[in-house]
């Protein structure tokens, strides 16, 4: 297995490729795959982090990435699959050899695993648990049975305890002659006669007092306990609003059955944050390394739930016709009135959908943030009008028509203000996720209304 070191090729300058892999060395990596020198790709590769050949595997096309992983052999480390993309992922795994797999897999703690075999097929899933011993594939399998993104399956099943009735100097005995402790851990948990959590001791605490003090003296005031079932955004938003490092997992009888650490918790919460920032776009869980049928594919039902509304948008402007073909200027100003919504709608919902992520907005506040909202859109509104109306008149020489496109531009961004407030709050109630449907519900309301008020204001004032 190959070991991470401090020392790695990357680029570290201040600027924005901080931290990218510096592009002499990927070349020279994808040299040593072209010439099959194994000793040279190999000293080439040990200093790099797992993250980083991870992110090199993605970026090279599958032909280079299959000749490199076979090349490199049993130097495999199993940290690589898990820092991998899942669409990378399965392509890495059928193209190792059984044995590098199996090797490969050995060392990782059972979270790891679990986060490695869930989204493979059935036979890739045989294939890594079949090189774990008996007891380890029990636990995964049993991870495994829980629901999909519940914290059975984010928990590791290693984990540090002791009786609530130990003092220190017997857990100091305990961890070091135990063989089976996590790679990494922050806590010691302790635990009653059946099993069930009841506190906390960090490390500092326990290496920083006396043999003879008891552990329930010394553990945490915050103590948090996690059921197996709750879904695991609960349990990343549980970590962040109470400063949790890790915390133990407990099943329906409250007896310990595995531990979350923070950093599975943050993996969890910046998944979060790039899934929003994806369904607000309307382009589902797609990356980088998806191929074009499949990127097309995902993309295709929003444009075609997209090209709808605009058909509405289109219907609300036919029926001003004859407007616009006496007034060319109405045309002309249009898309103005339609952006203007669209943005102050956007901007509205995207403060809307955080703040319902990260349970801000409730039931308590709704009203007044919707409130804030309409406010914020009626100031710019007015402040948009008297700019625009005043652009208009110098640009077509008519009063009448900057008075027309005032009145639209703050009718429509209060309306988009609301909109973008109200929409995800509905859809959130309704069990709709408002990340993924908002955008063109809000996008529908404020081109409908923005050109229904700035064509039927046209229609009143210029004819």
């Amino acid at each position: 297995m190959s070991q991470t070191t401090d020392q790695t090729p990357l680029d570290v300058s201040p600027e924005d490729d901080a931290y990218v892999l510096d592009r002499k060395a990927i070349a020279a990596i994808l040299y040593a795959v072209e010439v099959q020198d194994k000793q040279q790709l190999t000293d080439l590769m040990e200093p790099l982090h797992a993250a980083d050949i991870a992110d090199l595997l993605e970026q090279v096309n599958s032909f280079d990435r299959r000749r490199l992983i076979e090349l490199y052999g049993r130097e495999f480390d199993g940290e690589i699959l898990s820092e991998l993309d899942e669409g990378v992922r399965e392509e890495v795994i059928s193209a190792l050899a059984p044995a590098v797999l199996a090797e490969a897999v050995r060392d990782l703690e059972s979270d790891d695993v679990v986060d490695l075999v869930e989204d493979l097929d059935e036979p890739q899933q045989e294939a890594i648990l079949e090189h774990l011993e008996d007891a380890d594939r029990v636990a995964v399998e049993q991870a495994l049975s829980y629901p999909e993104e519940s914290a059975g399956r984010l928990m590791q099943r290693e984990t540090a305890m002791a009786p609530e009735h130990w003092n220190v100097g017997e857990c100091i005995d305990y961890l070091r002659s135990s063989e089976t402790l996590p790679e990494q851990f922050y806590h010691v948990i302790l635990v009653d006669p059946r099993m069930r959590p009841v506190g906390n001791v960090t490390l500092g605490r326990i290496m920083g007092s006396r043999r003879e003090v008891l552990l329930a003296d010394i553990k945490e005031d915050v103590f948090q306990t996690i059921p197996v079932t709750q879904d695991e955004e609960d349990v990343a938003y549980a970590f962040n609003q109470y400063h949790l490092i890790s915390a133990p997992v407990v099943d329906e009888d409250e007896r310990l059955v595995g531990v979350i650490t923070i950093d599975d918790a943050m993996v969890v919460l910046d998944e979060e944050h790039e899934e929003d920032i994806l369904r607000l776009a309307g382009v589902g869980d797609e990356s980088l390394t998806d191929t074009v049928s499949d990127t097309a594919r995902q993309r295709f039902p929003w444009l075609a739930v997209n090209l709808l509304t605009a058909i509405v948008a289109s219907l609300v402007i036919a029926q001003f016709e004859g407007t616009i073909q006496k007034y060319v200027a109405l045309a002309v100003l249009m898309p103005i009135v339609a952006s203007m919504g669209g943005n102050a709608g956007t901007q509205s919902l995207t403060v809307a959908v955080r703040a319902i992520a990260t349970k801000d907005l409730t039931g308590a506040n709704v009203w007044r943030v919707i409130r804030r909202e309409a406010l914020v859109g009626l100031a710019n509104g007015l402040a948009f009008a008297v700019l625009m109306g005043g652009i208009s008149v110098l640009w077509f020489g008519s009063v009448e028509i900057g008075y027309v496109i005032a009145v639209a531009m703050v009718i429509n961004l209060v309306v988009a203000g609301l909109a973008g407030a109200i929409v995800p709050v509905v859809l959130e109630k309704a069990g709709v996720d408002p990340a993924l449907a908002s955008g063109t519900f809000v996008t529908t309301v404020t081109d409908v209304v923005g050109f229904f008020a700035f064509l039927g204001f046209a229609s009143i004032m210029l004819t």
